[in-house]
């Protein structure tokens, strides 16, 4: 492929992932994936380069584009040399007519930008949000007591023992200590929030938003496969993802609940009040992993970020139910606003008198209202709000 055809591929591409943003459709990687697929003459070569163009588009623009074409224009106003492929020749998209608009840059839709800034946070930890994530695994204690030092890339040591860090795009699932359940990729910010639940061998723990159990697999290693591990969640296909996950990283989950969304504390009725700890990785607007899913500053609005904090406060409410008198509940969204962060978590403590905020010692962060909260631009991690909250015995 020419340059200017892998930008007119990038174009098309970028106009499934505008409708799909609009209409709650796939999301981008699986438009990206299925577009590769019907057109299996683009080399490995073409991908990568079409895959940079959609994601350096995606980034460039603030609210959703008009179409892939703006959405290509606006990257050119970063990048000037792509304007000089827009001549109309052979596969490679049309000139740029006369007066023709760039879609417009920024951060996000300007609703959003004014949600961030009134969460304080800055135009350069805002910017970092759109930057791309390096690839972070923890080494399972389950399997491996000490280092890995034969790893066909050596890793970058991070502040929490057992993580390292890789390039973006190290082919980690391809290695044999991957495939062996070594190593299990995760974020180090979400390997911090999993040890600040503080989760300690013959407990019992309960992951309510367990979904596909990437925490559920670090909170079995704190617990050093002792004492009764409880996964929950409400989507089936993702639950269903733990079996294979355990068995390979040799974790040992005592059961895995199928929740009824409204009916939570039914299907967990035989934990009420038992619980030693409680994880809420609470279902949120996701706007701290803009690095991994740009995207999703396009997909969030005001509706449903008022769905997302009154889901929030419910599973508080559930989570305070399961936990016994002395026991904790770590409330964790990967979000930098405030309204799914400091201000729900202030929220229920003034509706549960007899629950107090514990303070945390975690190797990053910087205090947040009763929590801590992580960002890329000063921790180099997702964006990540964490609180601990105990009730009385």
């Amino acid at each position: 492929m020419t340059p200017a055809a892998r930008i007119q591929a990038a174009i098309e591409i970028l106009d499934r992932v505008i409708e799909a943003a609009r209409t709650s459709g796939p999301p981008a990687d699986r438009l990206v994936a299925d577009w590769f697929k019907a057109h299996r003459f683009a080399g490995s070569k073409d991908k990568r380069a079409i895959r940079t163009h959609v994601y350096d588009a995606i980034r460039a623009c603030g609210p959703v584009p008009a179409n892939g074409r703006a959405a290509m224009l606006g990257l050119a106003e970063e990048q000037p040399d792509l304007r000089a492929l827009f001549t109309g020749e052979g596969y490679g998209p049309a000139r740029i007519a006369p007066g023709e608009e760039p879609a417009e840059g920024g951060i996000a839709p300007e609703w959003l930008e004014d949600r961030l800034i009134a969460s304080d946070i800055s135009q350069d930890e805002a910017e970092a949000l759109l930057s791309r994530a390096p690839l972070d695994t923890r080494i399972n204690r389950l399997k491996v007591a000490g280092d890995l030092a034969d790893l066909p890339v050596a890793g970058e040591e991070l502040a929490l023992p057992g993580a390292l860090r890789f390039p973006s795009g190290t082919q980690v699932s391809g290695w044999e200590a991957y495939e062996q359940g070594l190593i299990e990729v995760q974020d180090l910010g979400s390997q911090i929030a999993c040890h600040a639940v503080g989760a300690q061998p013959g407990e019992c723990v309960i992951d309510l938003c367990a979904g596909a159990g990437g925490k559920t697999l670090a909170l079995a290693a704190a617990m050093g496969n002792e004492g009764t591990l409880v996964a929950a969640d409400t989507d089936r296909r993702r639950l269903s993802q733990l079996g294979p996950r355990t068995e390979r990283a040799g974790a040992r989950v005592a059961a895995e609940v199928l929740l009824d969304p409204g009916k939570e504390a039914e299907a967990l009725a035989a934990w009420l009040g038992e619980a030693d700890r409680v994880l809420v990785d609470a279902p949120c607007s996701g706007t701290g992993t803009w690095r991994r899913n740009p995207e999703a500053r396009w997909r969030l609005s005001e509706a449903e970020l008022k769905r997302l904090t009154e889901l929030q406060a419910r599973l508080l409410d559930v989570a305070a139910s399961l936990v016994k008198p002395g026991g904790s509940l770590t409330y964790v969204t990967c979000s930098l606003l405030d309204e799914e962060g400091a201000g729900q978590v202030q929220h229920f403590l003034a509706q549960h008198a007899d629950w107090k905020a514990e303070s945390l010692d975690l190797p990053l962060g910087a205090p947040r209202g009763a929590g801590v909260r992580l960002t890329p631009s000063r921790d180099g991690t997702d964006g990540f709000f964490i609180a601990r909250l105990a009730k009385a015995c």
